[in-house]
């Protein structure tokens, strides 16, 4: 990757194209989550949608709409009462922003 420097207002910048940012954009957003919240999931006492919807900040009422989902499905997918279908898991990764083996 080809990148350059330029200074604004005393403070160094690094311009990279447009391309390779989107790229390295994309793939820190779905890896952003902290290593405390990465270690609630390892520990395995809570579903991984659970843990990742509270650090995002949203109710399941968000998630579900965000998702294209009920609440009531929301619920039981992150209760374990359902596995969800790989459809319903896929839409909540992207709501999400997370990879789908996030959730897993």
């Amino acid at each position: 990757m080809q990148y350059d420097i330029i200074h604004i207002a005393g403070k160094p910048h690094v311009l990279v194209p447009l391309h390779d940012y989107t790229y390295m954009k994309n793939g820190m957003a779905a890896n952003d989550l902290p290593d405390d919240v990465l270690q609630k999931i390892t520990l395995g006492q809570q579903s991984p949608i659970k843990i990742i919807r509270k650090y995002r900040g949203l109710t399941q009422d968000d998630l579900a709409n965000a998702a294209g989902l009920s609440r009531p499905y929301l619920t039981e997918i992150e209760t374990g009462r359902k596995e969800g279908s790989i459809r319903s898991l896929k839409s909540i990764a992207k709501a999400l922003n997370v990879p789908l083996e996030r959730l897993a």
